[in-house]
């Protein structure tokens, strides 16, 4: 598919009540916007509450009902958590939204939802601008230290709620002297969440530091020379299909608490995808992380990161 330019005009959408779960995820109602977005070949229609339709040159129109596959995941959620006999809204749910347009991401704001991840510093940037300052961002990709800097101005320490993925002390410092300098300007201190990311799967593929030692030592570092940063939690892809993954990062949970001197509860852990975000939450998942279910299959072409 070639790149989904965006849009020539937007209708309102009709939002479906609120979803205000407590706990972890943000309650916020949604509002109803006339918003129009001056952009080429892409279309959006008003079929039905948060149904988008895109249309390009490379490929038939399809619709995304953004609405009903975030209820459907939501319902999914709620089950994971009600058969784990968990708090009710004790599971966020990150929207992954990379190289989705901005209206599919508007659809889903006007369902209630405020937390998007993005795995593209410059995409993140450049959505961080476009959607309302309530949104909460988490960074959930590879993040060159040479970005760092950058990616922290431009969205902001009120909106860049999380970088998901700290696995070298390099990468902390980068984000620890940005903040640094943020908060220069700042009359009251601020810092930014940060998850280490850990290689559960022990796959070159994958980024992240080694469970165990590896992992422990490096929170000991973080929480020891970077001030500005706040060590939330801990993160992990996994393999797909393999479960015991998630099991792992739960018992490296144990061990950074044990350093840091906290309990496992007061660090979350951001593990399970589309494919099996049920399954994580059994086995502790504070977030999950679920994109092409809530919009679609994702088009990569063109994209600048």
């Amino acid at each position: 598919m070639r790149s989904l330019a965006l849009l020539r005009t937007a209708t309102a959408f009709v939002s479906p009540a609120p979803y205000t779960p407590s706990g972890l995820a943000q309650i916020v109602p949604p509002r109803e916007l006339n918003v129009q977005f001056q952009r080429r070949r892409s279309r959006v229609t008003g079929q039905g509450a948060g149904a988008v339709s895109m249309s390009s040159s490379a490929s038939a129109e399809f619709e995304v009902d953004v609405a009903s596959n975030i209820a459907s995941v939501r319902q999914r959620i709620d089950e994971a958590i009600n058969d784990s006999s968990l708090e009710p809204g004790s599971v966020r749910l990150i929207a992954v939204s990379k190289t989705k347009p901005i209206p599919l991401l508007q659809a889903a704001y006007d369902c209630g939802q405020r937390y998007f991840g993005e795995n593209y510093a410059q995409e993140c940037m450049a959505k961080s601008k476009e959607l309302p300052d309530d949104v909460c961002w988490h960074f959930i990709g590879p993040l060159q230290s040479n970005k760092a800097a950058a990616l922290v101005k431009t969205v902001g320490l009120d909106k860049l709620k999380c970088i998901e993925t700290v696995s070298t002390i390099k990468l902390a410092n980068k984000l620890n002297n940005a903040v640094k300098t943020m908060n220069e300007e700042l009359d009251a201190k601020k810092t930014l969440g940060i998850y280490i990311q850990v290689n559960t799967s022990g796959e070159e593929s994958k980024s992240g530091v080694s469970p165990g030692e590896e992992v422990a030592n490096l929170a000991k570092q973080i929480s020891d020379d970077c001030s500005f940063l706040t060590i939330n939690g801990l993160m992990t892809i996994g393999a797909p299909g393999d479960y015991s993954c998630f099991d792992t990062l739960a018992k490296c949970r144990e061990e950074v608490a044990t350093i840091l001197g906290k309990t496992t509860g007061e660090l979350e852990l951001s593990m399970g995808m589309s494919g099996d975000y049920d399954e994580a939450i059994a086995r502790g998942a504070s977030s999950v992380r679920v994109g092409s279910t809530i919009f679609g299959a994702r088009d990569y072409s063109n994209l600048k990161k």
